[in-house]
């Protein structure tokens, strides 16, 4: 760090840092569940809850950082002393972990204070939100050169290098990537994406279900060492190059065959939902979204009784088309299309019966009437 020493004494000691702010959206998936991390295809789209940061460059090297949402609201740490289990800390402990050793710039402290209705545990990426965002601040405030591609997969490597948590990258692509009102196809071999209108006579609905989930070990974990257990007794190394003859032919013990059977057709759902945005189908997309579901529940395992529930309402709501389980599982969120006009109305009857069904209040998250609609950034 001494090598720092000449930029502190060129700064004047009177002259207070100017504040920096950034944000980044949530995301809620609409299909493509546990394909990215097998180089296949997922179509995410940004949700209008947000995560602002503000930072102030400091004359040390104390990171202090503060949070209106989270326990405890304010801890510090060191850079160059990041250290891994202080809860939503480590998130931005990861930021700088990463950033220092791309060489790129040559960061200082800062104070931090991050804002953030994107809720935590809920499937729609507060993670990632936090993450980029706060590289979007930091690339500003160090003045270094950095596309929106790159800060998502600087964000991917706070999650897998410093967090420790095996995921692909579709979550920090959407929320560095995404814009209001267009979903977000992308190619996670490639990172090729495409941003597709939302057709206007579809509604878009997301109802946390109250079941907390996490990315860091757990079911997750083995989903995915399942998953890639299956893919090599196939013969290949994704399951992005598998097709289900290849899955007749080997006769994959149980439940990897199960595994690989939901990654190669969900892969195929992602294609053919991306084809009925372009038609303008909404009876297609719900279609798609149903059989996802259950694919999820029963071929990968990751849903819960009370998603269950809340998709079951869902699906028999006469103002929606199709609903399931979005996000890596165990909890979250649900995603379901609806009729244009009668998204709201839906939502409250949806999020009203699970309550009662339930016993856990399901919180509507789109449409969010309480917030200005994706404000730009």
């Amino acid at each position: 760090m001494a090598n720092l020493g000449a930029f502190f004494h060129s700064h004047r000691a009177h002259e207070p840092a100017p504040e920096v702010m950034a944000a980044a959206h949530g995301r809620v998936n609409l299909i493509g569940e546990h394909t990215d991390y097998h180089q296949g295809f997922v179509l995410p789209m940004p949700i209008p809850q947000r995560t602002t940061v503000t930072v102030r460059r400091r004359s040390d090297y104390l990171v202090r950082a503060s949070s209106t949402a989270m326990q405890p609201s304010m801890v510090e740490y060191e850079i160059g002393d990041e250290a891994r289990g202080s809860g939503w800390l480590d998130y931005v402990q990861g930021v700088t972990y990463v950033l220092a050793r791309t060489g790129r710039c040559a960061l200082t402290g800062f104070d931090l204070t991050i804002d953030s209705s994107v809720p935590p545990g809920a499937g729609v990426s507060s993670s990632a939100a936090l993450s980029v965002a706060l590289l979007r601040a930091l690339r500003i405030m160090c003045r270094f050169t950095i596309g929106d591609l790159e800060i998502a997969q600087l964000a991917q490597r706070v999650e897998t290098e410093f967090i420790g948590a095996p995921i692909g990258i579709m979550d920090q692509m959407s929320c560095s990537l995404g814009h209001p009102d267009k979903a977000l196809f992308i190619d996670t071999r490639s990172l090729h994406y495409e941003r597709i209108k939302w057709p206007p006579h579809a509604g878009l609905i997301v109802i946390n279900s109250g079941i907390v989930h996490a990315h860091a070990g757990g079911e997750y974990a083995v989903r995915r060492r399942e998953s890639f257990s299956a893919a090599a007794l196939l013969g290949v190394r994704y399951l992005r190059d598998a097709t289900l003859d290849s899955l007749e032919r080997v006769r994959l013990p149980s439940p990897l065959d199960r595994r690989a059977r939901h990654v190669i057709t969900e892969n195929a759902r992602v294609l053919e939902a991306v084809q009925a945005l372009r038609d303008r189908d909404p009876d297609r997309l719900g279609e798609l979204f149903n059989a996802s579901h259950l694919s999820m529940k029963h071929d990968y395992e990751t849903s819960t009784p009370e998603i269950d529930t809340l998709v079951e309402i869902a699906q028999a709501d006469p103002g929606v088309y199709g609903a399931r389980l979005t996000g890596g599982g165990f909890g979250g969120s649900v995603v379901m299309i609806a009729h244009a006009g009668r998204a709201a109305a839906a939502a409250d009857r949806i999020a009203t019966a699970y309550t009662k069904t339930a016993g856990i209040p399901g919180t509507v998250l789109v449409p969010d009437q309480s917030m200005p609609r994706f404000p730009r950034v």
